[in-house]
């Protein structure tokens, strides 16, 4: 699993009363990609999480998750990383995160994959309009129900480059 979901916030300052707030929710699953190749897309929009474009939304289950994928060591071998650089990594990640701690609706089941459902549910529970993910055959139907839209990290890649 190598999910994460993030609003696109193309103005991160405070905006005046009354003022529309212009925000784009998104579900991202690449985050393993990104830290396994310093090449492609994935890496890059690892890269700009810092600069505050959008806004990463995280549960705590969903971090937990995170850490025991990337520390598995096939993909410490892959990255070259050691355990200490991915706690690093991690805690950059949740520097820029918005933790969803009460998730108020549950809609299991709804994925083919079980350990896919509590990203869903931080998708929907964080109002993200689109899912950003390498497997979209297993969100699609999800995605169908509750009006998501399904983008490659590429696709979001270039969303944010337009915004």
């Amino acid at each position: 699993m190598n999910s994460a979901v993030f609003s696109l916030t193309p103005d991160p300052s405070p905006r005046g009363r009354g003022a529309k707030e212009n925000r784009r929710k998104f579900l991202l699953q690449y985050l393993v990609a990104g830290l396994r190749s310093r090449e492609g897309v994935s890496f890059e929009l690892l890269n700009l999480l810092p600069e505050r474009r959008f806004t990463l939304l995280l549960s705590v289950p969903l971090l937990l998750e995170y850490e025991a994928v990337l520390k598995r060591e096939e993909h410490l071998r892959i990255s070259g990383l050691t355990t200490s650089e991915i706690d690093t990594i991690l805690d950059v990640v949740c520097s820029c995160a918005k933790t969803i701690s009460r998730m108020a609706y549950t809609w299991r089941p709804q994925l083919p994959d079980p350990k896919d459902e509590m990203v869903l549910e931080l998708a929907l529970n964080g109002q993200a309009n689109a899912i950003v993910t390498f497997n979209r055959k297993d969100f699609l139907n999800a995605a169908n129900s509750f009006k998501l839209s399904l983008w490659s990290p590429r696709e979001f890649d270039e969303k944010l480059k337009e915004s």
